[in-house]
């Protein structure tokens, strides 16, 4: 196909067979911290769809970074498998990347280790949880758990590592003015609340060496009255392109304020209350409040593609345009207007031959109906489309129908 989007394209020492990489959506598929066949197979046949890099999500590089019980925790355990997944989607003819990350205030002390770090004690209601204060001695030692989940990612085989610097979690907690509350030099103007963010990346691209690809997830905006603006995300690009890293991913929202604003649409919350295993009691808190804690936001394809542009015309670095892309039509829009790369998500978790079906001409868009019944099913159990679901309830399937916007 005659499109910049099967064309080869540089990130940094990696030369990418096309402009496609799987964003780094998490797939709830590493139960007990570990690899599973599941996520082995996932990614195999993301890369066998046609991408030219697929991201393995929400590795947490610590034990205090863990959000969930089925989620990746980067350490000497996790390497066999790792290594199994990365040659798996070499064979196909893909790159291999992970990010790597921590959740902060995010954390459940059952799982964490009953660590629950903040740049602030503030409480969250989404754990719930009230975290404390993160020391300094508390702040050097993860800044180094980053170095060696980058050295740990290159002994797994992965090609290059994404640092989540967004979605309200640690790194993206201290941008914020919402949630770094500090009188340290960790907080108040904004040179102080990005002072973690450049320690972390200096630490990451040291061990990166010159075999490693780094790109940055990065919030355009919090999603809120209060939190990190376009104004200061177009400060946090320049300091990341001044840090070296080989690319930008632009995103946006905050997981425990504004959900809704990094994906967009509805939260199927009887869905997400339904598939709970364990916190019984939030069953009947979220099918009453749910919708209150998870406002809707209106989707549209490209959502973030306003805000998108105003990084991209402020830097010189591969940019990485990620929300809401299902059609040929509007990557293409997306690539003709200077984003290096695109990431997709929804659409490889409805069909992971989605890339290679837009090549050969056989669909110019994907049947996601962004339901979101993948993100609510997510928090308990591994990732899924509904529409490829045999024993789903009749009653679910009708109300996921009807969420198309």
């Amino acid at each position: 196909m005659d499109n910049v989007l099967f064309t080869e394209a540089t990130l940094g020492p990696l030369k990418l067979r096309n402009r496609s990489i799987r964003s780094a959506a998490f797939e709830g598929m590493s139960p007990g911290h570990v690899v599973s066949d599941d996520l082995i197979n996932y990614h195999r046949a993301v890369a066998a769809g046609g991408v030219g890099m697929t991201t393995v999500a929400y590795a947490a590089v610590s034990q205090s970074g863990l959000s969930f019980n089925h989620q990746l925790w980067l350490r000497d355990e996790a390497i066999p498998g790792l290594r199994k997944l990365t040659d798996a989607v070499h064979t196909e003819g893909a790159y291999a990347a992970i990010q790597i990350g921590h959740c902060g205030l995010m954390a459940k002390k059952s799982i964490s280790g009953g660590l629950c770090l903040a740049p602030s004690g503030k409480f969250n209601l989404y754990g719930p949880t009230w975290p404390r204060t993160i020391t300094k001695d508390e702040i050097n030692s993860v800044v180094r758990d980053f170095g060696k989940a980058v050295h740990l990612s290159r002994k797994a085989g992965f090609d290059a590592v994404e640092v989540h610097a967004g979605h309200g979690y640690l790194i993206s907690q201290f941008l914020s003015p919402y949630t770094n509350k500090r009188k340290d030099n960790y907080g108040g103007p904004f040179e102080n609340r990005a002072r973690f963010m450049i320690e972390v990346i200096r630490e990451v691209m040291k061990a990166a060496g010159n075999d490693l690809a780094v790109v940055v997830k990065m919030n355009l905006r919090d999603g809120f009255k209060g939190g990190m603006e376009i104004r200061e995300a177009i400060e946090v690009a320049t300091i990341l392109e001044s840090e070296g890293v080989h690319g930008l991913v632009l995103s946006g929202g905050f997981t425990n304020k504004a959900p809704m604003y990094v994906m967009r649409g509805r939260m199927p919350v009887g869905v997400m209350a339904a598939s709970l295993k364990q916190d019984k009691w939030m069953k009947p808190f979220l099918k009453y409040f749910g919708n209150l804690l998870m406002k809707p936001e209106p989707f549209s394809e490209g959502y973030f593609l306003e805000d998108a542009l105003r990084i991209r015309e402020s830097v010189k670095l591969p940019v990485v345009y990620v929300g809401g892309l299902v059609s040929l039509e509007k990557i293409e829009e997306v690539l003709g207007k200077g984003f290096e790369f695109v990431q997709i998500a929804r659409a490889l978790i409805n069909d992971p031959g989605f890339i290679n079906k837009i090549k050969t001409g056989e669909i110019t868009r994907s049947s996601c109906k962004h339901s979101n019944y993948c993100i609510a099913v997510m928090y308990s159990d591994k990732m899924r489309c509904y529409q490829h679901e045999k024993n789903l309830p009749e009653k679910w399937r009708k109300k996921l129908e009807g969420r198309r916007t």
